[in-house]
């Protein structure tokens, strides 16, 4: 008996050294989590950013170097295109090998379509509300939207709203409401539109979420849906507005310069698709939302550099204004991520 009482003495104090080793090894695990997860926060937005920033000029490319040689505009028609060439990409990929998704489902297009019903809603009450609207009053109320979006994210997903992420909401808004004051006039028709595309856009973003968490698909997959019922929406629109047949009428467009564009177009909007995708699944419909309102700062200076559009007064201010609030938005993200850590 004297020479067990060591020997279980020794393997209690074993047992009291270990325990503190594995609570440091989980500690650390969910430390490498939470990092793990601001990484891919990161690159999602990052991902997202540059590829609508190069979305946007692209299609500015187009517009400034064929618009002059059409009475009117191929807005619709060049997303059809787009999407058509976003299609070619990823099933292009599918055949590599180099991605896998199943093949088309009536019942998986079921699920998905009303992302694509929003996002028609969204680019037709855009277009309208640029038509009734100032630049100036289509920006306060894209401000305005962020909100909503915010809003719903937390009443939809659970999502904490932090006092700092809507102040940086609001200097924003103020900031475009100050750059739009001299030109404030507002119809109905306009705010109808306006509001429209407030509802459509919040909805496309919010709805995306849940697609993404419902609809047993990999982004790919996603991606593929989204281009191929984008398409079959917006073929028709673009053949009762007249878009189609004017293309098919301008021979001056049937060229491989416009088309090598529109298939480059198509090629940076396969990378968009996924990286909208996959922004707003790893970081959420708000942190998406104010990434595309502060797209439109380098948008503003690429645009100054590359076609020589002037920047006024106004827009400096917005631009200055705009670089607080998501300054502040990433404080705030950053103090939340700590709190999370902590606890």
């Amino acid at each position: 008996t004297t020479r067990t009482r060591p020997m279980m003495k020794l393997k209690d104090s074993n047992i009291v050294e270990l325990q503190p080793l594995v609570d440091s090894s989980s500690k650390s695990s969910k430390a490498d989590g939470e990092s793990s997860s601001f990484a891919k926060s990161m690159i999602a937005t990052t991902m997202y950013s540059g590829c609508s920033i190069g979305m946007v000029l692209v299609n500015k490319s187009l517009a400034s170097s064929y618009n002059h040689l059409i009475d009117g505009d191929l807005n619709i028609l060049l997303v059809v295109f787009q999407a058509v060439a976003a299609v070619i990409c990823v099933e292009f990929s599918k055949f590599m090998g180099w991605v896998e998704y199943p093949n088309f489902n009536t019942q998986t297009a079921r699920l998905w379509a009303p992302v694509n019903l929003f996002f028609c809603g969204m680019l037709f009450t855009g277009m309208a509300s640029m038509q009734h609207n100032s630049v100036p009053m289509v920006t306060v109320f894209k401000n305005i939207t962020n909100i909503m979006t915010t809003v719903g994210d937390c009443i939809l997903y659970g999502a904490g709203i932090e006092l700092l992420v809507m102040a940086a909401f609001g200097i924003m808004l103020l900031g475009a409401v100050f750059a739009a004051r001299n030109d404030a006039d507002v119809t109905q028709t306009g705010l109808f539109w306006m509001l429209g595309n407030c509802l459509c856009t919040s909805g496309y973003v919010l709805y995306l979420k849940y697609a993404t968490k419902t609809v047993k698909l990999s982004k790919f997959g996603m991606v593929f849906y989204n281009n191929v019922l984008c398409t079959c929406f917006l073929l028709p629109v673009t053949i009762f507005n007249g878009e189609l047949s004017m293309f098919l009428n301008t021979s001056a467009l049937h060229t491989m310069d416009y088309a090598v564009k529109n298939w480059f177009a198509g090629f940076v909007g396969f990378f968009l698709n996924f990286a909208s995708l996959n922004c707003v699944a790893q970081t959420g419909p708000t942190t998406y939302a104010m990434i595309g309102s502060l797209n439109k700062i380098p948008i503003a200076i690429f645009g100054y550099l590359i076609f020589d559009n002037d920047i006024s007064p106004e827009t400096w201010r917005f631009i200055c204004v705009s670089l607080c609030g998501g300054i502040l938005y990433t404080v705030a993200k950053l103090r939340a991520s700590r709190r999370k850590s902590r606890s």
